[in-house]
């Protein structure tokens, strides 16, 4: 009996020793991974909430730098270099900081990321680089505080942060049309598939380059593959960009033909759509 109460002692000591209470965090954590043109990024940060609260000039004072969130630093990486204001900003993992006013906010890209809100001693020759960017007043409460990647081109986005009735947008510039023209070149030189010269030509007729070499390479790899829609729906734009409207129009009736096929009504209506437009432009 002794044995058994000894053994029955250990095990809910042991359970309660391994027990942990479980609450909601007051500023949970978040990470967004996000491709921006062929630029990857990683941003980590922790969301305190209004709660009741004045925020702007008061739980964040104007004029004083501020963490950006809650907790461990607000931390940005990215795997290229990114451009703002002029500005080149190298590769890497930075930790963002602000120093809010009632019109403008100043934000730094700090090299030190491994810190527990602000450091202990600012060190200027940590700051990568820092700007100032005007404030959005918002119509409506942002109740927890948001950092966000938005407005996606090939070539770049703005990063915004909000709270309270305060926004800033700041825009930056990824190195794409470099990486692009890069991986083109170096694929294209080798052995390239259909896919390939696809994915060259797009790229051209999206951003309106040489639409020429657009047209080689969509020939390229329709030759080396036939039967996709999607190829036969884009040799027809690049062909109706470059005025060669029956062209065009016979590229869009043969991916019509082919979307039919493969029951895609997405590219059937695209291509009805193109073809009744171009057949009328003219008249």
């Amino acid at each position: 009996m002794k044995a058994i109460y000894t053994f029955l002692l250990l095990f809910f000591s042991m359970t309660l020793g391994m027990a942990q209470v479980q609450t909601p965090q007051p500023s949970p954590a978040t990470k967004i991974i996000q491709t921006v043109g062929l630029t990857e990024f990683t941003l980590t940060y922790s969301r305190p909430a209004m709660r009741g609260r004045t925020i702007m000039g008061e739980l964040v004072p104007y004029g004083e730098i501020w963490r950006t969130g809650a907790n461990k630093n607000t931390v940005i990486e990215f795997e290229d270099p990114i451009t703002i204001q002029s500005t080149s900003i190298p590769a890497g993992s930075y930790a963002l900081y602000v120093r809010p006013g009632a019109q403008m906010w100043e934000v730094f890209f700090y090299t030190d990321t491994e810190n527990w809100g602000l450091p202990s001693s600012w060190d200027t020759q940590k700051v990568a680089a820092s700007f100032e960017f005007p404030v959005t007043l918002l119509d409506q409460d942002v109740s927890s505080f948001t950092i966000a990647l938005t407005n996606l081109t090939n070539n770049g986005a703005h990063l915004e942060m909000a709270w309270e009735r305060s926004q800033i947008a700041i825009p930056f510039s990824v190195p794409t049309v470099e990486k692009a023209s890069t991986s083109i070149k170096k694929t294209l030189a080798g052995n390239p598939k259909a896919s390939d010269y696809y994915g060259a030509a797009s790229y051209y007729f999206l951003e309106g380059k040489d639409l020429e070499m657009a047209k080689g390479w969509i020939a390229k790899a329709i030759a080396l593959d036939n039967d996709k829609y999607w190829m036969h729906r884009q040799q027809s734009l690049i062909l109706h960009a470059l005025g060669e409207v029956d062209a065009a129009i016979a590229a869009a009736k043969r991916s019509l033909t082919l979307a039919e096929k493969a029951n895609n009504p997405d590219y059937v209506r695209f291509n009805k759509e193109a073809i009744a437009k171009w057949s009328t432009d003219g008249e």
